[in-house]
């Protein structure tokens, strides 16, 4: 797990301006540092480039660009920042959408105030955050799918996030740190968290036992 960011800096998106104002002063009175608003995916894009926030708060529903279509872009334009969808709508479309786009969580609007803060400190500690049990019961739909189309075996699948089978399968292309983290769109810092997940997680204690580990349960 990553060491805990001092003061995650956040850049929020949001099409209506008094949620961009109401959630940035939430966040400030929190310990957050709001690096900057934006009102589109466009302008969006252009600030996570120019800033580099640690976090991007991000709606789905906006003019122009979307959120789900500006994911795919805020990642590379921030490689290193995470990004938390924060909408109204729960739909299983949206849902799997953001999480297969990288998202680091999905936060319904319908949240209480003090449960969003304590959703954005899990992910600035390198957790993710999910909303309600509907979107935790599509999250397991989506690593089971994960498993599935890539040949993971259950045992192994079962144990790991969406994000954490993506590095597994890398891993076991023989891609390192560097390499991981420009294919996927993350942190160098974030792939090394995820790893040290993995490890735990299938308890083994170096890369290479963690591939092997994979290797005999697809002979199984």
């Amino acid at each position: 797990m990553r060491e805990p960011m001092s003061v995650p800096t956040i850049l929020i998106v949001d099409d209506h301006p008094l949620t961009r104002e109401g959630l940035a002063a939430l966040l400030v009175q929190n310990g957050f540092d709001v690096a900057g608003q934006a009102a589109d995916g466009e302008t969006a894009v252009r600030q996570a480039g120019e800033l580099g926030p640690d976090l991007i708060l991000l709606d789905l529903s906006m003019p122009g660009m979307n959120g789900l279509e500006a994911l795919p872009q805020l990642r590379a334009a921030a490689p290193a920042a995470e990004v938390v969808v924060l909408t109204a709508s729960g739909t299983e479309e949206n849902l799997l959408g953001a999480i297969r786009g990288g998202a680091a969580g999905y936060l319904l609007k319908s949240e209480p105030p003090e449960r969003i803060v304590e959703f954005l400190r899990g992910v600035a500690r390198g957790e993710a955050a999910l909303s309600g049990s509907v979107a935790r019961r599509l999250l397991e739909t989506v690593r089971e799918t994960d498993g599935r189309e890539t040949g993971i075996p259950d045992s192994i699948a079962a144990a790991l996030t969406a994000r954490e089978v993506e590095i597994l399968l890398l891993l076991d292309d023989r891609l390192e740190t560097d390499e991981i983290a420009k294919r996927l769109f993350i942190s160098e810092h974030t792939v090394r968290s995820h790893v040290k997940s993995i490890l735990r997680k299938l308890d083994v204690s170096s890369r290479r036992d963690a591939v092997e580990k994979l290797a005999a349960a697809r002979r199984l």
